[in-house]
């Protein structure tokens, strides 16, 4: 696991050349037209062939595109068919959320959807409270023996996720910059848009506990008829910062 100081300095150092190499890839190499799929934040192992794969890391992810996921995402306005997001943005710091969601929205066509995955904030703090120690299974990134510290594995993973992931807070979001349609949906066998979320997306996602899952999975839609009461200008960074 890359400690936080390792993070922030490669990020602190490469910011300036992923935000050009992002904004030169929007600017000359989006594609215009046609079915365009986005995958954000890959990896290694959760490459989608026939989707573009976006990614900060050089290092250890296999990416089409190299951007900071923080900032403007690379992709021309309403030109994304589908976005599909596993255990990224809880990495994203927690007031840039709505930014994130903001530019999800942006590039997506009317109709367009997105499918977000992350740690299942509101089955962790039911399984806290029921004193459920067997469903925090995991010794990673340490390993705690007490639900207390099985707990804070999960939610804070040392320092390493920024913000708790609940479904009433991802609805909040998904709802403040215009989306509509959201869904939660069961990790591995449930999605409402099988045409982009198909065996080879679902594949890739893991569930051991069908029952409570520890990942909550969304799925959302920009209407494909703005309605005057949504934003129509671009979200700006700041925008939901105190």
């Amino acid at each position: 696991m890359i400690t936080r100081n390792a993070r922030a300095a490669y990020y602190a150092l490469l910011e300036v050349p992923m935000r050009m190499n992002s904004a030169f890839y929007r600017r000359f190499r989006a594609p215009r037209r046609g079915t365009l799929k986005v995958q954000l934040g890959p990896g290694r192992d959760k490459y989608f062939e026939g989707w573009t794969n976006v990614d900060a890391n050089l290092f250890t992810a296999r990416c089409d595109v190299w951007a900071d996921l923080r900032h403007s995402l690379p992709f021309r306005d309403t030109t994304v068919d589908a976005f599909y997001s596993h255990h990224v943005i809880e990495h994203l710091p927690e007031n840039s959320l709505f930014f994130h969601f903001s530019e999800l929205y942006r590039c997506l066509k009317p109709g367009g959807v997105i499918r977000v995955g992350g740690p299942h904030a509101d089955n962790a703090m039911k399984k806290f409270v029921e004193g459920d120690i067997a469903w925090f299974s995991s010794d990673f990134p340490d390993k705690r023996e007490s639900i207390g510290g099985r707990l804070s594995n999960f939610l804070l993973c040392r320092g390493e996720h920024l913000g708790l992931l609940t479904s009433s807070f991802l609805r909040e979001i998904a709802g403040a910059v215009g989306f509509d349609e959201f869904r939660l949906c069961a990790p591995v066998r449930e999605t409402h848009h099988p045409q982009y979320f198909d065996t080879q997306v679902l594949g890739k996602e893991h569930e051991g506990t069908p029952e409570a899952p520890h990942t909550i999975i969304i799925e959302a839609r920009r209407p494909a008829i703005v309605h005057s009461h949504h934003r129509t200008r671009p979200m700006r960074a700041n925008d939901y910062r105190g």
